[in-house]
């Protein structure tokens, strides 16, 4: 089989978050990146899974600078025997899968995963679009996959229950909790990630037909206030008067 995972670089989950002056800007000063944990812990696992029970290779892509190349190794370190980083600053949605699915569409791979959606955008658009660009089918938010010949089993939760579906490869898929466990990258394959290849391609020309206006910070939660048990009339003010329903 011949799989493609798409990993993002995100910011840690305990950076402080800034903005430019502006708000135009996303300030990444002194902040912590990691490889987004949805593409690492579910998809790319599950990926290297099936690689190692049905045989073939894992192709890592990521779209970004240079500066990723980290995180990128990271990938090939758990188990990814190659890399593509698309060399460009990334500013939407549209954008990057774009460049995914420019890059996907002559390689013939049976399965294109991606985490169900990003740890800082939260959008969960990626992977639908880049499945529209390369006309394939979509499943998402995936969190089990089987897959037999050219035939996938998925399951991902409903309201009430679990679907079950089946889909004929090549396919695309987000990767939800329950797909695969989060592996640990060893010594032998720490040193291993360092001979691996990383092709380096230029993005293709894209046309944004949405640009984010302004960032802003949410309003800094107010501190908590402690009532004592025997002050009930007082408990019942601070509901009535300042309490907020969120």
């Amino acid at each position: 089989m011949k799989l493609l995972v798409c990993i993002s670089q995100t910011p840690d989950t305990t950076a402080k978050i800034s903005f430019s002056a502006d708000g135009k800007e996303f300030n990444a000063a002194g902040v912590q990146f990691i490889m987004n944990p949805y593409d690492e812990w579910y998809a790319l696992v599950r990926a290297c899974e099936l690689k190692e029970a049905l045989g073939g290779t894992v192709v890592v892509l990521n779209v970004g600078p240079a500066a990723n190349d980290k995180t990128i190794r990271k990938a090939l370190a758990i188990g990814a025997d190659e890399a593509v980083r698309i060399d460009a600053d990334p500013k939407s949605a549209g954008f990057v899968a774009k460049q995914i699915a420019e890059y996907a569409r002559n390689e013939q791979f049976d399965i294109v995963f991606f985490g169900k959606e990003t740890i800082d955008y939260n959008g969960s658009e990626v992977g639908a679009m880049a499945a529209e660009y390369l006309d394939l089918p979509y499943v998402s938010y995936a969190s089990k996959l089987d897959v037999n010949g050219n035939l996938a089993t998925l399951e991902r939760e409903i309201e009430g229950g679990i679907e079950v579906l089946e889909v004929n490869t090549p396919f695309v898929l987000s990767a939800a909790k329950g797909m695969a466990e989060q592996r640990i990258p060893n010594m032998r394959g720490i040193m291993a990630a360092n001979t691996k290849p990383l092709k380096v391609v230029p993005a293709v020309p894209y046309q944004e037909n949405v640009v984010a206006a302004q960032f802003t910070l949410p309003p800094p939660k107010a501190g908590v206030k402690l009532v004592q048990p025997d002050q009930m009339d007082e408990l019942v003010r601070l509901l009535h008067e300042e309490a907020k329903v969120i």
